[in-house]
This record gives C-alpha cells, structure tokens and sequence, in this order.
C-alpha cells in the first residue's frame, strides 16, 4: 500500500508541468465561471468571442492545474479581465516562492491531486446556489427516529415489540431512501469539503503568500465544526465508488439497515446542511485559496513549457499595442511577427486565403487576454493598455433560425458598435467584414463601421480582400498584409507580417496551380485586365473618391 503510494506520488509529480492527455469534462470545469457572479471585473469574455479564439482550445493547453478546483478556477480566470493588476501581483508572488522552494512546491502539488476525483466539481455547489429545504412534513422524522430507539429496546423485553418494529423499519425505510437522492446529491461535495478543509491547512502551513490569511484561517476554523458530523458524508460517497464483495455487500446492508431504522442520513443531512447554509463564505474563501495556488502552480508550468514568454507591460490609456515575435500558443511550429502600433492608428490586413492574417489576428487578441488574465505573453516583448476585447471572426448560417450569413454579420457588428460607444477602451478583432454582401455595398458599409468602431482610443485589428478599402482609410489606420510565394510552380505561405498594402495579387496564377482548364484561365485574364483598364481610365478622368472620415482620431 505505501508503495503504490509512492509510485501515484512519483507519477504526479513527473506529469504535473505537462500537457493534459486526458479527456475535458467542460461542462463541469466552465460550471463555476456560469454560476459566479463576475460584476467585478473589467470584462467577462463573451461566449462569441471564447468561440472566435478557439479559446477552449487554449484553455486545455494551458491547463496544468493538480485539482478539478484549480481546473474550474483556471477557467475562471482565463474568461474575466480584471480591473486592476492586484490579481497577477498576488499569482506572481506565489509562483516566485514555489519556484524558490521545490521541495515546499513538490508538496503542495501532492496535496492538491487529492481532490482531482471528479466529485470535487460539485465543490463549488455547497457555496452558490440555495440548498434544498426540508419538507413541511419533515417534522415527523424525528419522532419516527425515536420511535426505532424505543422499539428496538422494548422488543429485547416485549417480544410483541419485534413485529412493531418490523413496521416501523418498513415505513422509516420508505422516508430513509425518500431522502437518497438528497443525500446523493450532497455527499461527494461535503466528501470533498472535508478533503479542501485538509488540503488549504497543508497549503497555509506551507508558506505559500496567500492574501488575506487571517481571513482564511477563521474560515477553516469555522469548517472545521462541522468535520465529525460530515465524515457520514464521506463514507456514502465511498460507498458509493466501491465494487464490493458478498460479505461487503451484507455489512453495507447491515448498515443500511441501522441508518434506516433510526433515520440517521435525513436527520444529520438537514442538520449540517443548515449549517452550511451560514458558512457558505468560509467554503468560498477556502476554494479560493486553493484555486489560486493551483493556478498559479499551472501558470508556472505552462511558462516553463514555452519557447519563451513575457510578463506583459501595461500602458493605460494609450492607444497602442506593440508585440515583438508575438506567436500562436496552438501551433505547433507557429511563426512569430512583430507589430508596434504607437500613433494612434489602427490596423487593417489584406493578403489572399491561408496566407496567415486571420491567425495573426487571433494571435494578437489571444496574447491580449492571457496577458491580462495570467499576466503572461507568447512574445519577447508585450506592451498594451487595460483594454477590453471583441470579436467577429466565426459568423455561419443559422439555418434553425432562418438568418442569412448577412443578417448575422450585421446583428453581430451592431454588437460591437454599441460596445465601441462605453467608457472602456476596446480592441475589436475582425475577419473580412459583411462577406455575405456585394462588393459596392461591402466596401461602403466596412468603411464607415471601422471608422466608427475606431473611434476615441478604441483599437481595431481587421482583415480584408477589398483594396479599395485601404483608399479610404489611410488618415486612420496603417496597413500591412500577408502573401504568398509562387516559385517553380509551387505555391508557399511565408506567414510573416508585411507593412504597407498588398500590391500584387495571384488569385489567377494560383487557379493555374491547380490546374483549371484553359479557357476559365483566360477568360479570368481578360475580364481582369479589361476592368483594371477601365479603373485606370476612370481614375485618370476623375479624382478618387474621397469620403468625409466624420470619425477621423
């Protein structure tokens, strides 16, 4: 036994920097973030947004949490801007003293994995939300409870007392696996309290610099009342786990059969969980000082996991964003880019499909969370203001609803332009705008929403096919683009970020590449040089069109 031990521990502390190979129960993990009211903080990413970046994604990769509470709070953290730099202060700390103390560190990833069991997702239950209330009729319980002390002594006297007793067994019954599914409900979560209660007094003995350790220490003090009466609690949910043998199966009868009799489960469920009840700020308080070390043990490992990676320097106020080798957290061989956005402008990148613009976009508004959320960027260097993010990046059909690809871009667009009006600074993150439309109207319509969009000390990064756009965008935002590579009839991606706007387009050459038939070639060649004479003509007899920038910084 103290072997097997040994080996679980050594395996634990060999795995615990890496990446999970076990499966996400999501629903679980993102239950705490649904449930906890996050008005405190500067923003709650939004469901489209998380969806945009592929942020479920990028959660379970940086995801090395040691417990199901860690994994919940993780997620958390990852999906609330805070409005001040307090919370990564206080990660930083923790994880500079773990790094300084192995063995210390070692220990508390030991004691963390004790609640990596899936019952301590229901943590999280015994402090939000309101607990079932006893029944009206719940008074008869106690009397039916002394009823089975007195008859069980009256019939080793009265032998009459044993058929009565049989009756009041049977009816007791009734009411003890009445209330079965209550005790179902609670008992893996007030298990796994008295395991949390165990774990965050190992933690606090530790030396780990947790905030506000008075506050946590009256909080244990005040579980710990309740431990003696909750070990029930713990033997159910056991029991419940166990595969047991034929004799295990008739203790476990004779068990059941005295907590029938006296109604011992609904009577100490009720009791403690009107306990509970009072005490739901000391389990908050103790959660979260576990979840916050597990965080941090989990940022720490991602980071040693990295190419490399900065903590982020934060700019209030400004508009601007600079980035240098920023990459992509999700790919496998990411190629890193350097932008340095410093004069107030926003961006707009052109470039053909699978050139890279709309990954770097994602890149950039990733790094703009994590650096936010746990003070950490896949870059050598990351300077932004505190900044809300938006996105508009993955819009489909919804086909059950009967919108159209247009009509969903433009209600997500109206989205952003009311977000864009609020007294917060804002980056939108866009992927060529209102695709779903012709190109006149397309053109038109994109101008005048980045414009908006663009305005006070808002930040904008979109991507585009139109060029035209760049004409009538270029007081307020700076341009670059992402290209291709024709050579030896082979096409290539380079990925990289390039200033200024896409001069050269190979949509034809590349249906040559591909080997469509001659005259569709053609064709494409002629209406194409036929429409490129007919703008040259038309820009040499008029002025280009000049649009009034209402909404120029």
């Amino acid at each position: 036994m103290i072997g097997s031990s040994k080996k679980r521990d050594q395996a634990i502390l060999q795995s615990y920097q890496l990446v999970k190979k076990d499966g996400f129960d999501l629903d679980r993990i993102s239950s705490y973030f649904l449930s906890k009211n996050s008005d405190d903080h500067l923003q709650v990413i939004s469901d489209s947004t998380w969806v945009n970046l592929d942020f479920d994604e990028v959660f379970m990769y940086v995801d090395r949490t040691c417990s199901k509470v860690g994994e919940q709070y993780l997620y958390k953290t990852l999906r609330t801007i805070p409005k001040n730099e307090d919370r990564s202060a206080n990660l930083e700390k923790i994880i500079s003293f773990l790094d300084a103390n192995t063995l210390t560190k070692e220990a508390v990833v030991l004691a963390l994995s004790r609640l990596n069991k899936p019952s301590a997702y229901y943590l999280k239950n015994l402090f939000l939300g309101a607990y079932i209330l006893k029944p009206k009729w719940f008074w008869v319980v106690p009397i039916l409870s002394l009823l089975g002390v007195l008859t069980l002594i009256l019939a080793f006297y009265f032998p009459v007392f044993w058929l009565v007793l049989v009756v009041i067994l049977a009816i007791n019954y009734l009411v003890h696996y009445w209330n079965k599914n209550n005790m179902m409900q609670y008992s893996n979560a007030v298990s796994q309290l008295l395991t949390l209660i165990q774990v965050t007094n190992k933690i606090l003995h530790s030396g780990v610099p947790l905030e506000n350790t008075d506050e946590l220490q009256v909080a244990i003090k005040v579980l710990e009342s309740i431990e003696r009466k909750a070990v029930i609690f713990k033997m159910e949910a056991w029991a419940q786990s166990q595969l047991v043998s034929e004799l295990g199966a008739l203790v476990l009868f004779f068990v059941e059969t005295i907590k029938a009799l006296f109604l011992i489960e609904p009577l100490l469920l009720f009791n403690i969980l009107e306990k509970l009840a009072q005490k739901k700020s000391a389990i908050e308080t103790v959660y979260g000082a576990v979840g916050k070390v597990d965080v941090a043990i989990s940022i720490n490992s991602f980071r040693e996991g990295l190419s490399y990676f900065c903590v982020p320097v934060f700019a209030s106020g400004q508009k601007s964003i600079c980035a240098k080798s920023v990459y992509h957290p999700l790919l496998t061989e990411p190629i890193a880019n350097t932008i340095d956005i410093s004069d107030g402008r926003s961006v707009l990148i052109s470039g053909s499909n699978m050139s890279g613009k709309t990954t770097f976009i994602r890149t950039v508004g990733i790094n703009t969370i994590l650096a936010q959320t746990i003070n950490t960027a896949l870059a050598h260097e990351f300077t932004l203001p505190k900044i809300r993010v938006y996105s508009a990046i993955r819009i489909a059909d919804d086909l059950l609803d009967d919108k159209s690809y247009y009509l969903e871009e433009v209600m997500s667009m109206n989205k952003l332009l009311r977000e864009s009006k609020t007294d917060h600074q804002n980056l939108f993150l866009l992927d060529e705008l209102f695709k779903g439309t012709n190109t006149l109207e397309r053109v038109s319509i994109a101008k005048a929403v980045l414009s908006y969009l663009n305005q006070h000390q808002n930040l904008v990064f979109a991507s585009t096919h139109d060029l035209e756009l760049t004409e009538y965008l270029a007081n307020t935002f700076n341009f670059f683009h992402f290209s291709e590579i024709i050579e030896d009839d082979r096409l290539t991606f380079d990925y990289l970020l390039k200033a200024g706007k896409l001069t050269k387009t190979n949509a034809i050459r590349i249906l040559e590449l591909n080997e469509y038939p001659e005259e569709v070639i053609q064709e494409a060649k002629t209406i194409s040089k036929q429409i490129s004479k007919s703008k040259e003509k038309s820009d040499t007899e008029n002025e280009p069109i000049k649009f009034p920038d209402k909404h120029q910084n």
